[in-house]
């Protein structure tokens, strides 16, 4: 009963007749309204994590902002894209704040659109990459100074590996096989945390919008035709570096066997997805991205891979307070998979820095 009262502060015409879990976020409660309106039959309502988005007044202003620039210039320049709009409360306010203190907010539904979890063969994949250009392309004329840093330090490695340090001197633990190998990849890799922050503090790497979180689950596909036509989950757009983005997106779509892969061992990067992927981002990109960006596209790949991995295993030894888990072990077997695809990424370094240099040439 309780989100139903809810959803209806957000319902401007009709009645909420239904609400339902919707998705899989392992952040965010996320449920789809049903209204009984014919202007807006469905649209989203979450309750956002507020351990985890700490000023969530200043999400929506974000969301507000970058939504409405754009659908302003997709719309300019006639490209098929849809941007969800911010829904208002009854009162005016773009959230809701319940009994209990919880921030709510809506968001309109894309109609007729449909997410995959995992990518299917390689066209599906150049959308995907279509999907992160064109949503970078879109909001790459957007000046940074107009959003808030709603997630400071966020996909800055070297915290990570700083709040890993911490984590580890503080508490014991039983030194399984599977801790020990996540201590010594981490220990290994200790220099190369510093790659994309090194560049960015020389000036090599510029700061604009990111999208944050350009999981493959993110991007949305027109029923129809199959086209790209959205990228949703939205709280993790604010200024960075697009290198974060591309990383992300690669290292989630290159994974045939997921992030929660059973066997970890067998976890492996798929090149020729890899590929289709950058190839897709960069029919878009190309109209920004400048010769060092490039230079930088292998590293990022790698790095956010080894990042996540690193942000698992923090949270396993914690106690798992940041991600939701299903089983006790479930933080440590993520870390694994992503560990493993960082080593699968390096023993194709030679092969995806190929595929990088040939679409340099073309562009």
């Amino acid at each position: 009963m309780h989100h139903f009262l809810i959803a209806q502060e957000f319902c401007s015409e009709g009645s909420i007749l239904d609400v339902k879990e919707f998705g899989n976020g392992n952040i965010n409660d996320t449920y789809l309204a049903t209204t009984d309106s014919t202007r807006e039959q469905h649209f989203i309502l979450q309750c956002i994590n507020t351990h985890v988005f700490k000023q969530p007044q200043l999400i929506m202003q974000n969301m507000r902002i970058f939504t409405e620039h754009m659908r302003k210039r997709a719309r300019d320049e006639g490209l098929p894209w849809e941007m969800p709009r911010v829904l208002r409360a009854h009162d005016g306010q773009d959230f809701y704040i319940d009994t209990n203190g919880d921030f709510w907010r809506a968001i309109s539904y894309v109609k007729d659109a449909q997410s995959f979890d995992t990518i299917k063969d390689p066209a599906h994949a150049r959308e995907v990459g279509y999907a992160l250009g064109t949503f970078h392309y879109l909001i790459n004329d957007l000046s940074v100074e107009q959003l808030a840093d709603t997630l400071e330090g966020f996909h800055i490695t070297p915290r990570y590996l700083a709040q890993f340090d911490h984590t580890f001197s503080q508490n014991g633990f039983k030194k399984s096989m599977e801790v020990k190998y996540c201590i010594n990849f981490i220990e290994q890799r200790r220099e190369f945390a510093h790659t994309l922050e090194r560049a960015r503090e020389a000036g090599k790497l510029q700061v604009r919008v990111m999208h944050g979180d350009p999981k493959v689950n993110n991007v949305l596909f027109e029923e129809t035709n199959g086209h790209a036509i959205s990228l949703v989950d939205l709280d993790t757009v604010k200024p960075g570096l697009v290198h974060y983005d591309i990383g992300d997106c690669l290292r989630s779509g290159c994974n045939p066997l997921g992030e929660d892969a059973d066997d970890w061992e067998a976890v492996h990067f798929d090149p020729e997805i890899g590929s289709a992927i950058l190839e897709g981002y960069l029919t878009q990109a190309r109209a920004f991205l400048t010769a060092t960006d490039y230079e930088y596209l292998f590293d990022s790949v790698r790095l956010l891979t080894f990042e996540l991995g690193i942000r698992f295993f923090t949270d396993y030894l914690a106690g798992d307070v940041y991600f939701k888990v299903k089983y006790p072990e479930h933080n440590l077997q993520r870390a694994l998979v992503q560990f493993k695809l960082t080593e699968s990424i390096e023993a194709h370094e030679a092969g995806i820095r190929n595929i990088i240099s040939k679409m340099v040439e073309k562009v």
